[in-house]
């Protein structure tokens, strides 16, 4: 069936987009600063870093979300620019970059092999689910957590989206986002005073190859890369039923991406999963067929963030965080619901589904490795033993 992206994509759609790219660059760039600044990177670096990054995630989900037609979301890996912001400190920019050469060749080889997608086959789509439920529900609770600190922005929000969800429930989350940056506006909490628009330009790095940098740094970030983000982002496409995607393809597609982008500052890139489920739900578009609008959506401002580089960063850092927890926390209740729902329904299921829930929810983190992976870990441990006791 033939797709028009004129006639398919809307303002819900849109919204859904800008929302993603929103949450994804308030929740983490302060990481990806953080990392730059441990490997020494300059001003210009950092804000290269951002360009990079912005258009490896506009390219790629604009790209994969228009081939497979489906809302395909890609991002920079926070985990890994967390492991980077302590495992970088005394060691040059150029090594720093062989590292993340080393991590993308790794992922590129790890799609191409096919292997990640026959072990995602085999994980049960309750215990999926639940490991994504385990994932959103920290963003849920931070619309109430949010009320504390300011409780006349976030009741607004809140009541928006109850009245949008009870009479125009396709553009309750554009509801939010209105009366979420206008009560902001009115009540002062937004902050434009050092917002100066400047286009970013690309610094090369050219890379450096040390054994020591390479185990040390270069396969920790390609382990925390698949553990803690690609599996939860494949977890996002299933339970947002849009399991035909083929992974390897798309896995293979971000690890060329950090290959030809890494030494400007693009050191990771992969399925994301929160921003993912933002673009998935049916607040993006109510035909699950149509929702790859606001993966194109998405595409289009992370192409936009990247090209403005530091300026984009300071309009998002103007925005207080009770605003954008709040907006990712409505986004993300009707996928909290329909995730949980799909991990309970099978009463033979439902216990390991559960202990999947309880080990992501609980944010828990071995060896750098975090809750997700665990989380999955422990719930198909329990999900075997309890169907060999069957």
């Amino acid at each position: 069936m033939s797709h028009s992206l004129r006639s398919d994509i809307g303002l819900s759609a849109i919204s859904a987009g800008f929302v993603a790219v929103l949450v994804g660059f308030a929740s983490s760039v302060a990481i990806v600063f953080q990392a730059a600044q441990a490997a020494g990177a300059t001003e210009e670096m950092m804000v290269s870093w951002i360009g990079a990054l912005g258009l490896g995630m506009g390219l790629t989900c604009i790209a994969f979300s228009w081939y497979y037609k489906a809302p395909v979301i890609t991002a920079w890996s926070t985990p890994g620019a967390a492991l980077l912001a302590t495992s970088l400190v005394g060691i040059p920019m150029a090594e720093a970059v062989g590292a993340f050469l080393f991590s993308a060749l790794l992922t590129l080889l790890l799609g191409l092999s096919g292997s990640f997608e026959k072990l995602m086959s085999k994980v049960p789509m309750p215990i999926a689910s639940a490991m994504l439920a385990g994932i959103l529900v920290q963003f849920g609770l931070s619309v109430f957590t949010s009320m504390q600190t300011q409780p006349a922005l976030v009741g607004i929000m809140l009541a928006c989206y109850l009245a949008g969800r009870r009479w125009l429930p396709r553009y309750a989350i554009i509801l939010v986002l209105a009366a979420g940056f206008g009560a902001s506006w009115l009540l002062g909490l937004i902050h434009f005073e050092q917002l100066h628009w400047t286009l970013g330009k690309p610094v090369w790095v050219s890379p450096e190859f040390r054994w020591s940098t390479l185990i040390g740094v270069g396969l920790p970030l390609f382990i925390v890369t698949m553990t803690s983000q690609n599996i939860p982002g494949v977890a996002t496409l299933q339970a947002s039923g849009y399991g035909d995607v083929p992974i390897s393809p798309v896995i293979s597609g971000t690890g060329l991406t950090s290959l030809l982008l890494t030494p400007f500052g693009g050191f990771a890139f992969n399925l994301a999963a929160i921003t993912a489920a933002i673009c998935t739900g049916p607040e993006a578009h109510p035909d699950p067929a149509k929702r790859y609008t606001a993966g194109i959506a998405a595409g289009v401002f992370y192409l936009l963030a990247g090209l403005c580089g530091a300026s984009v960063v300071a309009l998002f850092s103007a925005f207080p965080e009770a605003l954008v927890a709040s907006l990712a926390g409505l986004a993300l209740i009707g996928t909290i619901g329909a995730s949980l729902s799909v991990a309970t329904g099978d009463e033979h299921s439902r216990e390991a589904a559960l202990i999947t829930f309880l080990i992501t929810a609980s944010g828990i983190s071995f060896w750098g490795i975090g809750a997700a992976f665990w989380g999955l870990a422990g719930g198909m441990l329990a999900y075997r033993l309890f169907e060999r006791g069957r």
